[in-house]
């Protein structure tokens, strides 16, 4: 790993205490590649996120720009809904 930048990490003792026995058990060769390890998990987590954010932020938007608010009952609505998802599994689909 030629192309590294070292940061410094506060975590709880307890968190430390974890890393550490994960090194010890065997299952990683040091604390630096557990951590490494926990960033892609959460990097693979946020890109995930990020999608599911700007999917909201669209989907506030278009509602927005849809017009002027309309009161609904949503028991209504509710059964509505009920109703053509019985419909969809009853025709199968």
């Amino acid at each position: 790993m030629s192309n590294v930048e070292k940061i410094s990490v506060s975590m709880t003792p307890q968190q430390a205490n974890l890393v550490r026995a994960a090194v010890e058990s065997g299952a990683y060769a040091s604390g630096s590649e557990v951590i490494r390890e926990a960033m892609r998990d959460w990097t693979a987590k946020w890109e995930v996120r990020k999608d599911d954010i700007e999917r909201l932020r669209q989907l506030w938007d278009e509602g927005k720009a849809s017009g002027t608010p309309v009161a609904v009952d949503f028991d209504t609505m509710r059964q509505e809904a009920r109703l053509q998802l019985n419909a969809a599994k009853t025709n199968g689909r």
